[in-house]
């Protein structure tokens, strides 16, 4: 049950994230997943707006400082998805995340927070299992979908 605050459930919260990916052998694409720090949940690298950078540079950036990765971001968001996000002071929000996908060209040997999450590269079928998020799954599987599309038109 969410405990949420008269303020906080009239609030909406918006964060911006990297669905980070690959491609192997040039046929595969694979999706990077990191550990959240709080609960050890496979998710996406995700966070708040950054003042004065677009929404796909704050989901960018945001991948660099979970997972050190780097790399081509979406201008355009593939789709969104809502969580349960529970803050410092104990309460709860939901928050809206719109996802930008963002096509890894390397990940750095050090990164922000290096020592505080897991990751991890999976393929496009198995990540949407993992993750907790209905909607993250299917935007996952929309990846895979597009990615064979892309393939098979070769």
């Amino acid at each position: 049950m969410r405990n949420l605050s008269t303020a906080a459930a009239n609030t909406r919260r918006i964060q911006f994230a990297a669905l980070p990916y690959r491609r192997t052998d040039g046929s595969h694409t694979e999706v990077m997943l990191v550990t959240s720090r709080d609960t050890q949940r496979w998710v996406i690298p995700k966070g708040w707006p950054q003042r004065g950078k677009a929404p796909c540079d704050s989901a960018a950036r945001e991948a660099f400082e979970e997972a050190g990765v780097v790399g081509a971001v979406a201008r355009r968001s593939v789709g969104t998805y809502r969580y349960d996000k529970r803050l410092k002071n104990g309460d709860v929000v939901v928050c809206e995340v719109h996802v930008f996908p963002l096509e890894v060209t390397r990940q750095s040997k050090r990164w922000p927070e290096k020592e505080q999450r897991e990751f991890k590269w999976l393929p496009l079928k198995e990540a949407a299992e993992v993750v907790q998020e209905p909607k993250l799954g299917e935007i996952i599987r929309l990846l895979a979908r597009g990615a064979e599309h892309r393939v098979g038109s070769r």
